[in-house]
């Protein structure tokens, strides 16, 4: 193991002088494909050093140790250190053994998510917003843009379904998680009784297509223009800028109505559908495989419950790895970091063959 992250070491010392080059630095392009690989590698070199450090002393205490046989006080205290440095060591090396897992190739890309009321008509819609708020300040803070491609909305401000884009380094990394069946317990708005109902909403999180990956052929696809609806400006129902694409092998349906411009909303849609398009594929190759996608955290199965929001209580429960936080509202506010924190570290020791995330 130490060979390799020796070589991930030195890599790293040669883009550090890479990045001082003036015919690097003087190059927009070449400055930034090296520092994304400097990016890439750092982690690893750096944890590697704050285990060759503790490693050292480790090895001078011990060799004090020996040189302090006669003095009960001092072999007291260098044993003491030795044994803490000896757990560190043996941490350090677990988290280098993490680093060392082959990367999810699709972890930096952008992500197109969907989300959909489920079960529990007008509730589920009017939780489809909360989560759609939760995400996009999520993304704020995380430095992300969010920008919605297409919304079908209620009556009462829900969303019976609504689909938006986040743009940012590492999007797919965080926010892959995400997939599956979100369930909330609360009493409705629409309730006037006072009584607590279970509604589910569904969180697609697909990575950005890139062109080159998806080919599709023109004479598959069926466009249609026609009238965007709802809340939307005083160009709502004078225009048909909106547009539905119609994928005829697959019959997969996108639609884009957010745009006043129809090209606009066209190449929103596509985005959408080429995303769908390469996510169907990646599903149907796993599956020819046989793969056991239960090796990561959740499966991403968008009939399996991974999360309930429970409002009496106050409490957010992931059911992936058991995590209970009772900060419901810092959460719906789209501080997420403390779950998918969770989540990435239980995947990462999954992968590398301790199931309990320890």
């Amino acid at each position: 193991m130490f060979d390799k992250v020796q070589v991930f070491e030195t890599k790293y010392e040669e883009l550090s002088e890479k990045l001082c080059d003036p015919a690097v630095t003087s190059s927009p392009e070449l400055y930034t494909e090296v520092m994304k690989e400097y990016k890439s590698v750092e982690p690893l070199a750096l944890k590697y050093r704050e285990y060759k450090k503790a490693a050292a002393d480790k090895a001078e205490a011990t060799e004090l140790l020996e040189e302090s046989s006669g003095d009960t006080e001092m072999c007291a205290m260098l044993s003491e250190e030795i044994d803490a440095l000896t757990k560190k060591t043996q941490e350090l090396e677990a988290e280098l053994k993490i680093l060392l897992l082959p990367k999810d190739p699709n972890d930096e890309r952008n992500v197109i998510v969907e989300i959909r009321g489920g079960a529990g008509g007008e509730e589920a819609a009017l939780f489809a917003a909360v989560l759609y708020r939760m995400y996009s300040m999520y993304a704020v803070k995380r430095g992300y843009k969010s920008e919605l491609i297409n919304a079908n909305d209620t009556e009462l401000g829900g969303y019976k379904e609504v689909s938006f884009m986040i743009t940012g380094e590492g999007a797919y990394s965080r926010l892959k998680y995400e997939s599956g069946v979100h369930r909330v317990q609360r009493v409705p708005e629409t309730e006037t009784q006072g009584r607590i109902h279970t509604s589910t909403v569904t969180v697609a999180v697909l990575p950005e297509a890139e062109d080159v990956e998806v080919d599709i052929n023109p004479s598959d696809l069926k466009i249609d223009t026609f009238r965007a609806s709802g809340a939307g400006g005083q160009h709502i129902n004078k225009t048909e800028s909106a547009i539905r694409i119609t994928h005829l092998p697959t019959g997969l349906v996108v639609e884009c109505q957010d745009e006043r411009s129809q090209y606009k909303n066209k190449d929103k849609a596509m985005k959408v559908l080429k995303s769908r398009l390469l996510e169907a594929e990646r599903e149907q190759h796993e599956s020819e495989l046989a793969q056991e996608r239960h090796r990561q955290v959740g499966t991403g199965d968008r009939s399996e419950r991974i999360r309930t929001y429970n409002y009496p209580q106050g409490r957010v429960t992931d059911h992936r790895i058991g995590l209970t936080l009772y900060k419901i509202d810092d959460i719906l506010n789209g501080d997420l970091d403390d779950i998918i924190d969770a989540l990435i570290t239980a995947d990462r020791s999954a992968q590398a063959g301790d199931p309990t995330g320890a």
